[in-house]
């Protein structure tokens, strides 16, 4: 750790549980943000001020004023640039010494199954259940830690899913693929701003510590927040024995990992104003 390293990170390293070995894992750390709308904001500013090593910044959407009213990883200036660029460039301004990798893209299949074998952590900062659950087998796939946040309307919730535990649940245990469950969006539903605050910083701090390897994570819990009375309840369960996805003898866990439904799915980027057409600012 350089000299600078130690002055800009000495708030985390006076931390009795974190101290310089901590800091230095999460310098080492890579971390990949699916998202950089409203949860993937506040989350990566947050890994990028402590100094995540590498961060892998994906998003296939552009910026969109309508976006700016919770979204602060965005600026008026950069309304129709992709987002993954313009994330890329709020973090540098903040933390310049950290790798920010954007990707403007929707990865599936076999892209987004390297890319999860190559991060420590994966925060699932999407609002879309094919995504999630995606997401949830690659991880499972390479027992890559989870951390999964939502937010809609005033209510929201986060949890993680250690699955480098061979006793811990996944994604699919507590929300399983192919129920009727009815699929909400900021779009059509509205969204408090400062609850997407809340739960993407929290999602920041449960994977700085799974990164730091410290303190107890939200694995096994799910934090459900309603925003509106500023209530919290917590729902703790467990992983389900037969789950088709992390069981033992489950295709996914034994390596035949593949999501077709998602590979054939259109991955092309929508096209957004380049980062050099942006007015400056």
């Amino acid at each position: 750790m350089t000299d600078e390293q130690l002055l800009r990170y000495s708030r985390h390293i006076l931390l009795d549980a974190l101290g310089i070995e901590g800091q230095q894992r999460i310098l080492d750390s890579h971390a990949v943000i699916v998202g950089a709308g409203g949860l993937g904001s506040p989350a990566a500013l947050y890994l990028a001020s402590a100094g995540v090593g590498r961060i892998t910044l994906v998003d296939d959407d552009c910026v969109d004023l309508t976006n700016l009213q919770r979204q602060i990883l965005h600026s008026d200036a950069r309304v129709g640039m992709a987002k993954a660029e313009s994330g890329r460039l709020a973090l540098a301004a903040l933390n310049p010494t950290v790798d920010v990798v954007p990707l403007q893209k929707r990865l599936a299949g076999a892209e987004l199954d390297a890319l999860v074998g190559s991060a420590d952590i994966v925060l699932d900062c999407t609002d879309n259940f094919a995504t999630r659950h995606a997401i949830n087998r690659a991880c499972v796939h390479h027992r890559t830690p989870l951390v999964s946040g939502a937010a809609i309307r005033f209510d929201g919730q986060v949890s993680v899913y250690d699955l480098a535990r061979d006793d811990a649940p996944c994604y699919h245990c507590l929300f399983p693929e192919g129920e009727d469950v009815e699929e909400v969006r900021c779009a059509v539903m509205g969204v408090f701003a400062p609850l997407t605050g809340i739960v993407g910083t929290m999602q920041a701090a449960e994977a700085l510590k799974l990164a730091a390897g410290i303190g107890q994570t939200l694995n096994g819990r799910l934090l459900l927040l309603d925003a509106l009375n500023m209530e919290w309840r917590t729902v703790k369960f467990r992983r389900d024995p037969d789950c088709p996805v992390c069981a033992p003898n489950s295709a996914v866990r034994s390596g035949g990992y593949l999501d077709q439904a998602g590979a054939d799915r259109e991955s092309a980027a929508p096209a957004c104003r380049s980062a050099s057409s942006a007015p400056a600012g």
